[in-house]
């Protein structure tokens, strides 16, 4: 069955293994969900990840899964911008998640970046989702 949502695909994946307390999680690959891989690896929510060949013509990423206490460290991962519905804000509007123990992911002309990024940028963007 086709996506017509990559991100929220990817998203819940991610959500879904938490839950279940995989170690790992295989999503098709692109540019857009390396660097939200990247984003998550380097503020701690996941343990690592890794691009993986022989899934179709793009690879997959192999993410792994991180856990503290046997709870899994995503407590919650959602998805903002969704294609029907784009948000988007400028940079001194774009959310605090749980007052700074979250993050939002935001696409801008930077890149994706985190939230606090983007304000230390000044550039606002899509905002993609929010993590905590």
């Amino acid at each position: 069955m086709p996506v017509t949502d990559t991100i929220a695909d990817f998203i819940t994946r991610i959500r879904n293994a938490g839950h279940a307390r995989h170690k790992t999680v295989d999503a098709p690959a692109s540019k857009e969900k390396t660097a939200i891989a990247d984003i998550l690896k380097d503020q701690g929510y996941i343990a690592n990840w890794e691009k993986v060949e022989g899934y179709g013509p793009q690879g997959a990423i192999r993410i792994t899964m991180r856990y503290h206490n046997g709870a899994p460290v995503i407590n919650k991962i959602v998805r903002i911008s969704k294609p029907g519905r784009r948000i988007y804000a400028p940079a001194d509007a774009i959310p605090r998640v749980k007052n700074g123990l979250g993050i939002a992911i935001v696409s801008t002309s930077k890149g994706i970046v985190t939230d606090k990024q983007a304000r230390a940028f000044n550039a606002g963007g899509e905002i993609i989702c929010t993590i905590w």
